[in-house]
């Protein structure tokens, strides 16, 4: 298949995926590569080849070179070519989405809604005149002035997943250019089509040669961005082990470390909830994005006295989504990213059963298209908090109800967990969720809301096996992370 993508001035074939370093497209020195491969058709879209080492070094190399003159860019005129990134974002925005769902297999009202939420940083990063200032006091002593500012620290790199790979690299490209730093990111070799695109735009947006370095490699490429001297920090989206291993490699290569893990985070229903309402949005929680996000509800806590309602508004509610190429007018789910994962969860779905939860929707056995790895919504009922779907990361289609004796009985379930990413309430009583909020162990609390997803202004949490670091992505965090504080101290005292 011959996919072209277009910037406003000159196409780039992505047949082959490239890397982008010094202002130029080249490609990766690897021996090693693998196809991309659309989820839903089956059909191999491009091939990606992986960087050597050597390619890792070059590109810090350029981007260290290139951070010596951009920190020294008035912080107003570092901005500009990010005004033009969101503007051409915007206008490309249908065609990302697409490239998108060919390659990832979500569904193009998805893409969008992931697009616009990588607009939003960008945006709010568009205000780092103000956020960068960091205070200023005078007479602080006698005679004495005293100034904090904030300075850029050097090269960093983004290590981002295939489930988002349209805005979780804008969870950070925007902040570490603006505050002053070069950057590099490191897409997903399974998805790496997007980022390809979104680096079109970065060149077309005017940004200094070696500010934005995309570099596609597996293993061996982040193992070396990990290691490298010269990258002063390192971003990462990923399951719990492979952050762990992120974090703790890159931190004792002397490297700031962002490291966002794995979930399995839980709704609560409580007696006084309105029932349509959570159902709808819990199957939207868990269902979106085929399942495939750190923010999904893969788990719902029910207090027994409304569970047997709930149960059947779920299934009703899961049983009539439309399964279907995210292309399709009316697919409200797309297949799973590729055959080896829909293997994984149904090996899931299998354990469930054996464990002895009781199956109250098979996505197994319902009808889907031929070809593609599609995978209906499953769900099980009474569910055991010790069993591996209600504890494990499946990162599928599958949502396990769990039978609380009480609203407290599941505040205690929920914080049993050892991940902390998010958890929803639903409910009609201001006292549930002020307990809620205070008791409950996450990062990303919602009451009333399905997926408690974080605005571009706020940080992104995460608690427990769920973050490795103290830094989180997005907001004010990024302006911590990307920067480090200096106090200038003067005193001019009188002849």
């Amino acid at each position: 298949m011959n996919t072209r993508l277009m910037t406003i001035e000159t196409p780039i074939d992505i047949d082959s995926v490239q890397n982008y370093i010094d202002g130029e497209w080249r490609a990766p020195n690897g021996t090693d590569g693998q196809d991309i491969v659309n989820p839903a058709t089956e059909e191999t879209i491009a091939h990606t080849d992986f960087s050597a080492s050597s390619d890792v070094d070059e590109a810090v190399a350029a981007g260290y070179d290139a951070f010596e003159g951009w920190r020294e860019v008035p912080v107003e005129q570092r901005i500009q070519p990010l005004f033009r990134l969101k503007q051409l974002l915007e206008d490309h925005q249908d065609e990302i989405a697409k490239l998108l769902v060919k390659e990832h297999g979500k569904t193009f009202q998805e893409a969008k809604g992931e697009l616009r939420r990588g607009i939003e940083n960008v945006e709010v990063a568009c205000g780092i005149p103000s956020l960068m200032q960091a205070g200023h006091l005078p007479n602080a002593a006698p005679e004495i002035d005293e100034t904090a500012v904030r300075k850029p620290l050097g090269v960093f790199t983004a290590i981002t997943p295939f489930n988002f790979p349209g805005m979780i690299p804008l969870w950070f490209l925007p902040y570490a250019v603006a505050t002053g730093n070069a950057f590099i990111l490191k897409p997903s070799e399974r998805d790496p089509l997007t980022a390809q695109y979104l680096f079109a735009l970065v060149e077309e947006a005017g940004f200094p040669d070696g500010i934005l370095q995309l570099v596609n490699g597996s293993k061996e490429t982040v193992n070396t961005l990990l290691e490298h001297d010269d990258i002063a920090g390192v971003s990462f989206v990923g399951s719990t082990p492979v952050a762990k291993y992120v974090y703790e490699t890159a931190a004792a290569n002397g490297k700031r470390v962002q490291a966002q893990g794995g979930a399995k985070n839980h709704i609560v229903v409580a007696e006084s909830a309105n029932l349509d309402f959570a159902a709808e949005q819990t199957i939207g929680s868990a269902f979106a994005n085929t399942g495939q996000r750190c923010l999904a509800n893969p788990v719902a806590v029910v207090v027994d006295e409304v569970y047997d309602d709930f149960a059947e508004r779920v299934v009703e509610n899961a049983a009539n989504m439309t399964v279907a190429d995210g292309l399709a007018d009316d697919s409200e789910m797309g297949p799973l990213i590729t055959q080896e994962q829909q293997e994984r969860v149904e090996g899931y779905i299998q354990e469930g059963i054996e464990d002895g939860a009781d199956i109250l929707l098979d996505g197994r056995e319902l009808e889907t298209p031929d070809t593609g790895n599609f995978l209906r919504p499953t769900i099980f009922g009474n569910v055991d908090s010790e069993m591996s779907i209600a504890r494990e990361e499946i990162f599928g289609p599958v949502l396990a109800l769990i039978r609380a004796d009480d609203f407290e009985d599941a505040l205690r379930i929920i914080n049993r967990s050892r991940f902390g990413n998010a958890a929803s309430l639903f409910t009609d009583r201001g006292s549930d969720a002020r307990k809620f909020r205070h008791t409950v162990d996450a990062g990303n609390l919602g009451v009333n809301t399905g997926t408690a997803a974080p605005m571009a202004f706020f940080h992104f949490g995460g608690w427990k096996d769920s973050f490795f670091g103290d830094l989180h992505a997005q907001g004010e965090d990024m302006i911590h992370f990307y920067t480090d504080k200096a106090i200038y101290i003067e005193r001019w005292p009188d002849e």
